[in-house]
C-alpha cells in the first residue's frame, strides 16, 4: 500500500515534469525578450520549486544541482546579472539534466552523468563569479560601494498560512516551509491551535494548525510567495506588507521593529491591529526615524479579511489530478455501458411496452451524456504538444546554421490525449524533414529574395468530426524531378510513365525512399516519412502532402477526435455486418445489377461527370453468396481521390465502441477492429485506406504481368 510519502513523491514527479516544461518555454521566450522580468521570475520560481520540493521528496541530487543554478537566477532576478544567449543555453542544458535525474529515480548516477553535472556546476559557478558584461560589472561595482550596514527596501510582512488538513498525506511538511521563511530575515511565528481536538480525537495524518507569521526581511512579496509555490493550491495564504523601513535604516533598526512585536505576545486578529497601531504611534519615538510608511487603510482592509478567515469556507480547488490509467479505465467502462444500453434499447423496442420505451429513452439520453463527458475528460489542447517543438526547432536550426521560427495556430484545438501521445513521433519526423530538406540556409534564402529567417507553421482545427493538423514550411519545396529519378532507379515506375506532380511526391512515403545521397544525423536513411504514414494510419487518420518548387511544402493530417468511440456507418454484406468510419464517407449511391454487368472488369461509376473507381467488398472478402439486384456504393475520399465500396445494404449511422481484434484476425489486411451491436452480433470495422492500397497494388501487379506476357 502506498504511503503518504510515496503519494507525495508521485505528485512531485508529475509537478516536476510540468515545471520543466514551464522552465523550457520561459527560457525560449527569454531569447526574444531578455529583459522580461515576468519570464525571469517564472524561470526562477520553477528552479526554486524543483530544488525545494526535490529535496523534500528524496531527490537530493536535484536539490544539490539546482541550488547553484538558483543562486545565479536569483542574481538575474535582482538585476545583478543580465540574461544573454550563453546563460539561456546553459540553463536549458541544466533543465535537460534535471529531467534525466527525474527519470533515473532512485538509481545511482553513472560516470557520464556525474561528469556532466560537474561541468554544468562549474559553468554556473563561473557565471556567478564573473559579471556577464561591462554593464553588469559597472552595476556590481556600484553595489559594492554602497554595501555597508545600510539596508534598502527592508519591510515588515504579515503572513497567514493555513494548509489543507491532508497536507501531510501529500508528503509536505509545513515546518520546512516555516524554516525557509525564517531564513529570509527576522521572524515571529505564532500557531493558531484552536482547531486542535483533544488528544483522544487527534488523527496523526491530519494537520489542524494554521500560522501567523511576522517577517522582517529585505525580500519582496514575490520571494515570500515562492516559498509556498508548491502548495499554493493546497492552502489558504495571505501575505500583507505592513510597513517599510526608510532609506538609510540599518539592521539594528530592523531588529527593534521585531523586538517591538515580540513584546506584544499573541498577535492574531484584534491583537494584530493593536500591534500595528502601536508601531504607528511609537515607532518614531522609540527609534527617531521620520519616514516610516504604514498604509493604515489598506492594512485595516487586509486585517478584516484575515480576521474573518475562520468564518469563511476554504476556496475549493477547481481542478484535481487523476491518473491516466484511471481515466482510460473510465472510458472503457463507458464503452461497455454504450454497448449494454444498445442491447437494452433493442430489447425494449421488441417488447413494445410504453413505460419501458420511456425508460429506455431516458437511459439512452443519460448514457450519451455520460459518454460525451467521459470523452471530453480525455481531450487536451494540442498546443501542449506543439509547444514542445519550440526547443526541437531551436536546437536543430542552430546545429544546421539556419534561422527558423515556429508559428503555432489553433493550439487550443482539443484532441484525445492518447492520440496526442502517439502523434508526437510522426510530427518530429516531419519537422526534422522541414529543417533538413525544406528550409534553406540564410544566404540561399536571400539570393532567392526570401527573408533570411525561415518559418515552420503548425496549425490545428476541426474539420467535421475530425481534427485537421497542418505542418507547412516556406522552404524550397520538393524537387519533383529528383524524386521521379529516384523512383525510376528503385523500380517504382518506368521511364515514360506519366504521373502528376502530386502522385510523384507521394513516393516519399515509401519505405526506404530518400532523396538524400548523404546520410546525416537528421535524415537520409529513408525511414522518416514511412514512419509518419504508418503512425498516422495506426491512429485511423490520413496524411496528404502538397509541395510547390521553391515555395514550400504542406502536409495535412486528419485524425479522429478519439480512439475509443467513433461514429460509424453500419452496412451488411451477405448477412454479415461491417462498419465504415462515418467521417470518411461522403455519400451513398445505388448500383443496379445491369450496370454492374455492363462495367465488366472496369469497376467505374460516373458521378457528376467524374469517373470514380469502386471496390466490390464481396469479392475482397471472398463471400460466395448472390448479391442483391440493387447494391449500394459508399463514396469515400482518400487523400483527394474518390473511391467507392460496394455493399449489399446500408443500415445507418451508429455509435461504435472499438474493440481490438484477436490473434487470429489481428494482421488481416483491411480490418482495423470490431464492435458489438445491440443484439450481441459482432461487426467488423473496415480499414478503408488499407483496402484501397491493397486493391491498387493487386491491379498494378496484374497489369505488370500482362505486359511481361
Amino acid at each position: 500500500m502506498s504511503t503518504a510519502f510515496d503519494m507525495g513523491r508521485e505528485a512531485f514527479i508529475i509537478e516536476a515534469r510540468e515545471l520543466l516544461e514551464e522552465l523550457e518555454m520561459s527560457l525560449l521566450a527569454l531569447e526574444t525578450d531578455a529583459g522580461n522580468m515576468d519570464l525571469i521570475g517564472r524561470v526562477f520560481r520553477a528552479m526554486h520549486t524543483l530544488k525545494g520540493s526535490g529535496g523534500m521528496f528524496g531527490f537530493l541530487d536535484i536539490e544539490s544541482f539546482a541550488h547553484g543554478i538558483e543562486s545565479v537566477l536569483d542574481k538575474v532576478r535582482d538585476g545583478k546579472i543580465l540574461v544573454d544567449q550563453s546563460l539561456i543555453d546553459l540553463t536549458l542544458l541544466a533543465r535537460d539534466q534535471i529531467e534525466r535525474m527525474l527519470n533515473r529515480g532512485e538509481k545511482p548516477a553513472d560516470s557520464e552523468e556525474v561528469e556532466t553535472v560537474e561541468k554544468l556546476t562549474k559553468a554556473f559557478l563561473a557565471y556567478d563569479s564573473v559579471p556577464a558584461n561591462a554593464v553588469v560589472k559597472k552595476q556590481n561595482e556600484l553595489i559594492d560601494t554602497q554595501q555597508t550596514s545600510k539596508i534598502s527596501d527592508a519591510a515588515l510582512f504579515h503572513i497567514f498560512f493555513e494548509p489543507v488538513e491532508t497536507i501531510f498525506q501529500m508528503g509536505t511538511n509545513p515546518l520546512l516551509l516555516l524554516n525557509e521563511l525564517a531564513a529570509m530575515g527576522n521572524v515571529k511565528i505564532i500557531a493558531r491551535a484552536e482547531k486542535i481536538p483533544s488528544l483522544l480525537d487527534i488523527v496523526p495524518e491530519i494537520c489542524y494548525t494554521a500560522w501567523d507569521i511576522l517577517l522582517a526581511t529585505e525580500k519582496d512579496e514575490n520571494s515570500i510567495q515562492d516559498v509556498f509555490i508548491f502548495v499554493e493550491d493546497e492552502c489558504e495564504l495571505h501575505i500583507q506588507k505592513l510597513a517599510k523601513l526608510p532609506d538609510g535604516a540599518d539592521s539594528a533598526d530592523l531588529d527593534k521593529v521585531v523586538e517591538l512585536l515580540l513584546d506584544q505576545g499573541s498577535i492574531p486578529d484584534a491583537e494584530l491591529k493593536k500591534t500595528i497601531n502601536l508601531i504607528d504611534n511609537q515607532f518614531n519615538a522609540n527609534m527617531n526615524v521620520d519616514d516610516v510608511v504604514i498604509a493604515n487603510a489598506e492594512i485595516a482592509t487586509q486585517l478584516d479579511s484575515v480576521q474573518n478567515t475562520d468564518n469563511k469556507k476554504a476556496v475549493l480547488v477547481s481542478n484535481i489530478r487523476v491518473a491516466s490509467e484511471k481515466l482510460d479505465r473510465l472510458v472503457d467502462l463507458v464503452g461497455e455501458l454504450v454497448i449494454a444500453q444498445a442491447r437494452l434499447q433493442q430489447t425494449v423496442s421488441v417488447l413494445a411496452d410504453g413505460e419501458l420505451l420511456l425508460l429506455g429513452e431516458e437511459m439512452e439520453r443519460l448514457t450519451n451524456d455520460l459518454r460525451d463527458t467521459a470523452m471530453d475528460m480525455r481531450l487536451v489542447p494540442i498546443g501542449t504538444l506543439f509547444s514542445k517543438f519550440k526547443r526541437l526547432i531551436r536546437d536543430l536550426s542552430h546545429a544546421q546554421g539556419k534561422e527558423i521560427r515556429l508559428e503555432i495556430i489553433g493550439g487550443e484545438t482539443e484532441l484525445d490525449k492518447n492520440v496526442i501521445e502517439k502523434l508526437n513521433d510522426p510530427l518530429i519526423h516531419i519537422i526534422r524533414n522541414c529543417i533538413d530538406h525544406g528550409i534553406e540556409p540564410a544566404a540561399t534564402r536571400l539570393f532567392a529574395q526570401k527573408s533570411k529567417e525561415g518559418t515552420i507553421r503548425l496549425s490545428a482545427g476541426h474539420a467535421g468530426a475530425q481534427v485537421e493538423i497542418i505542418i507547412e514550411d516556406d522552404g524550397c519545396g520538393l524537387n519533383t524531378e529528383v524524386i521521379r529519378k529516384k523512383a525510376i532507379k528503385q523500380g517504382l515506375i518506368i521511364d515514360d510513365q506519366e504521373l502528376s506532380d502530386f502522385e510523384i511526391h507521394q513516393f516519399i512515403f515509401n519505405a526506404g525512399f530518400s532523396t538524400k545521397d548523404k546520410v546525416t544525423n537528421l535524415s537520409g536513411r529513408g525511414v522518416g516519412m514511412d514512419v509518419v504514414r504508418r503512425g498516422i494510419e495506426a491512429l485511423r487518420g490520413t496524411v496528404k502532402l502538397e509541395s510547390e518548387d521553391k515555395k514550400g511544402t504542406r502536409i495535412t493530417i486528419r485524425l479522429p477526435l478519439t480512439l475509443g468511440i467513433i461514429e460509424g456507418l453500419l452496412t451488411r454484406i451477405d448477412g454479415d455486418y461491417y462498419v465504415f468510419p462515418l467521417a470518411m464517407v461522403e455519400e451513398c449511391v445505388e448500383l443496379r445489377r445491369s450496370a454492374n454487368e455492363e462495367n465488366g472488369r472496369h469497376h467505374l461509376i460516373h458521378l457528376r461527370d467524374q469517373a470514380v473507381p469502386y471496390i466490390r467488398l464481396r469479392d475482397q472478402l471472398l463471400l460466395t453468396g448472390e448479391s442483391p439486384a440493387i447494391e449500394q456504393i459508399l463514396i469515400t475520399d482518400q487523400q483527394g481521390e474518390k473511391y467507392g465500396f460496394v455493399v449489399d445494404e446500408v443500415i445507418g449511422e451508429q455509435q461504435v465502441v472499438i474493440k481490438s481484434l484477436g490473434k487470429m484476425m489481428r494482421n488481416v489486411d483491411g480490418l482495423s477492429g470490431a464492435t458489438i451491436l445491440g443484439d450481441g452480433t459482432v461487426a467488423l470495422i473496415l480499414d478503408v485506406q488499407r483496402l484501397v492500397e491493397k486493391v491498387i497494388g493487386a491491379e498494378v501487379n496484374r497489369l505488370g504481368n500482362e505486359v511481361e506476357i
